[in-house]
């Protein structure tokens, strides 16, 4: 197997500055994002690359001038670029002045997967013997409603597309997660709108066919999964604390092992944000207060919402700890049951040991 470099960057939400929508609750800082990008860029430009992966949500929300700004700036990149859209690439179901739509989405990124394909997911052998395999996981209901899933169809490609291919490593990217980052997450009402549906069925075909790297984005957080050999890699957004890429190498060791090394890296300054990760770190604080009131009221915990109000403060910094990966969590103050279940989010093996590992890490599979 040949040895080889690429970076992942997710979730740029890029917007032009006339473009940005005022949200006085969103955690991510979309005013960000275009020099954030721009900074990412100049690191990665200086590594001889092989490639690099964009798994979703690429625009802030859809906006055809801020796709068509990131085309033409990932034209310019010495590297190639492969793309699968998120739940913000392609808000709506139906056609809308303000975003593309769903068959506007492989024109704007011809260059970068969708060259001879009118779907929104496609294959692509992008270094000797490496495969990606780029997924569409976002669908909608009968009346225009958002959902990830894959459809029966793209099932069906996939497992038509993996029966052929023999002795090559494959690399598939998509938007919304598979496997689990956050304890409970498929079933959490906070957590599984950003899991895929029907991981399950997904996660059989990839299983039946021995792939067991997956890309996503979608949740924001540096974290890396794995279920029965299968590793899910998920990337936080350039646009939200900690301003997250990441840098891979695929290497076969000296025993013959296959071994993936994973280095993350961080945009600590833009112009005019000298002390970004400072900044976005107190900017998602100050907005934490609302989400943890929804965490503690909800299952499994259902506190009720005067208890609740005075745990709630204690957790200010806890979803950028989360999204920092990595992190430990005990509060020893928090009623037993209350504190347990936040020790279930630290970052620690069966053994309650901790497990380092969404940041920098080595995968041998």
């Amino acid at each position: 197997m040949v040895n080889f470099r690429f970076a992942i960057v997710s979730d740029l939400h890029i917007s032009l500055p006339e473009k940005i929508w005022e949200h006085p609750s969103r955690f991510h800082l979309v005013e960000v994002s275009i020099p954030a990008l721009e900074r990412a860029i100049a690191h990665l430009e200086t590594l001889s690359l092989d490639f690099l992966l964009l798994p979703g949500d690429l625009t802030q929300h859809g906006e055809p001038e801020n796709h068509l700004w990131l085309q033409q700036r990932l034209s310019r990149l010495p590297f190639p670029v492969y793309v699968v859209p998120g739940n913000h690439d392609l808000p709506y179901l139906f056609p809308d002045d303000r975003a593309i739509t769903i068959k506007d989405f492989p024109k704007y990124y011809r260059q970068f997967g969708y060259q001879d394909c009118d779907r929104l997911y496609y294959t692509q052998e992008i270094v000797s013997g490496v495969q990606l395999i780029a997924l569409n996981s976002n669908q909608f209901d009968a009346v225009g409603n958002q959902i990830g899933c894959l459809d029966e169809e793209q099932l069906l490609w996939l497992e038509s597309i993996l029966s052929r291919i023999e002795n090559k490593l494959i690399l598939v990217i998509i938007h919304h997660n598979v496997i689990e980052h956050l304890p409970g997450q498929s079933q959490h009402e906070l957590g599984q709108r950003y899991m895929l549906d029907n991981a399950k069925d997904l996660l059989k075909i990839l299983q039946k066919y021995g792939v067991k790297l997956i890309f996503t984005g979608h949740l924001h957080v540096q974290d890396i999964a794995e279920w029965q050999g299968i590793y899910e890699i998920t990337t936080g957004s350039l646009v939200s604390y900690p301003h997250p890429y990441r840098v891979l190498e695929f290497n076969t060791n000296s025993w013959g092992e296959e071994e993936l090394k994973v280095t993350s890296h961080r945009v600590e300054s833009v112009p005019e944000w000298e002390n970004l990760g400072e900044i976005s770190r107190e900017w998602m604080g100050d907005r934490s207060f609302p989400f943890m009131m929804r965490l503690l009221t909800s299952p499994p915990l259902n506190l009720p919402e005067t208890e609740a109000k005075e745990i709630a403060p204690h957790l200010r910094y806890f979803w950028a700890n989360i999204a920092d990966g990595d992190s430990c969590f005990d509060f020893p103050n928090f009623p037993p049951l209350v504190r347990k279940y936040f020790r279930k989010f630290s970052a620690i093996d069966r053994q309650g040991k901790p497990r380092l590992i969404d940041n920098q890490t080595t995968i041998r599979l």
